[in-house]
């Protein structure tokens, strides 16, 4: 069984790819081949202009779907409070394009100077859409609180996670090495929804 995750980001093709193989292995799925967009020579614009991030995967998913593969995409982003739920689904492409992580906190920072703490409330959130050639589909989702900070923090990560800080961790996800986040993510809380559901759908 061949799955191909429908993204160029390799931070979020590698967290799939780690949470995939876990399902697999918890769920004893055997013999799942994982590939890339560029594994598969993908190479069409996929035009993300769905008004939700549940719209915005199961465009990507279905991409790929339509070339015959089981398409799994993930589409998350930051939605603060204090500004409506922005940046939401143009997390990454909130300053502009063409996408850059720097620019985007920069914006968020300006846009969050004058904020107080107790209102710089967040939360991340994934959805992973699974479609299948035949057109079986569904979407599963996960969110995770934290709060906006005033400057960086940490080193690690990408996009935000400089700048959203975990409470109960009392770090930022830029702070946390790659095990503690895959255990309390947005993404692994949406991959622990999906498990499931995907184990039911391949052995139909």
């Amino acid at each position: 069984m061949e799955i191909v995750l429908a993204s160029n980001n390799k931070h979020k093709v590698a967290e799939l790819e780690y949470f995939i193989n876990e399902m697999c292995r918890e769920k004893g799925i055997p013999g799942v081949k994982i590939l890339t967009l560029r594994d598969i020579g993908f190479t069409d614009e996929i035009v993300e202009d769905g008004a939700t991030f549940e719209e915005n995967a199961l465009i990507k998913a279905g991409a790929v779907a339509a070339k015959g593969y089981i398409g799994v995409a993930d589409d998350s982003g930051l939605c603060v409070d204090a500004l409506g739920g922005e940046p939401g689904v143009y997390s990454a492409r909130y300053a502009g394009e063409p996408c850059d992580d720097r620019r985007n906190n920069e914006l968020l920072l300006e846009k969050m100077k004058n904020v107080p703490t107790e209102e710089r409330t967040a939360h991340f959130v994934s959805t992973i859409a699974c479609v299948f050639p035949d057109g079986r589909k569904f979407v599963s989702r996960g969110e995770c609180p934290g709060t906006i900070l005033y400057e960086y923090r940490g080193t690690g990560g990408f996009g935000y996670d400089p700048l959203f800080l975990y409470e109960p961790y009392g770090k930022t996800y830029a702070e946390i090495n790659a095990e503690e986040k895959n255990a309390i993510s947005h993404r692994a809380r949406a991959m622990a929804a999906f498990t499931g559901r995907f184990a039911e759908e391949i052995t139909k």
